[in-house]
């Protein structure tokens, strides 16, 4: 089964970049059910809900197509997604703080989760590197 989808020979860098989109399209489920249990009461919460998809999608359609202006255009999707999940890593230490009590242990306990979006940064600023891995 796996010869038949040729994936023999295929380098660490791509395998790498599509099991990163893979993960992208896991995250997007889940960014989407928290950011939907919170109605979307910030704009920002937007963010992560469009560009996940797009980034997973990309990497994935890379792993199979290389293109130039594949390269391109995830570099700067990529470069989007560390600043995008600094972003979200700052709000949530903000949502946290906005709760009864601020900065308790309790509310980092049930307040915005705090890893996810620097998981996102970490997830793009690993792509970047097996785009560009020699």
């Amino acid at each position: 089964m796996v010869s038949a989808l040729g994936w023999n020979g295929w380098t660490l860098d791509r395998v790498m970049i599509f099991a990163l989109g893979l993960l992208f399209l896991v995250i997007f489920v889940q960014v989407t059910l928290f950011h939907y249990r919170q109605n979307f009461r910030h704009w920002s919460m937007w963010i992560p809900v469009i560009a996940t998809p797009v980034f997973g999608l990309g990497l994935i359609l890379f792993a199979f197509y290389h293109a130039a202006w594949l390269v391109s255009a995830l570099t700067v999707l990529l470069s989007v997604g560390i600043a995008a999940g600094a972003y979200g890593s700052y709000m949530h230490v903000q949502g946290v703080g906005e709760r009864v009590g601020g900065f308790e242990l309790r509310n980092f306990m049930i307040g915005p989760p705090l890893t996810l979006p620097a998981l996102i940064s970490a997830i793009s600023l690993l792509g970047l590197i097996a785009l560009y891995w020699r």
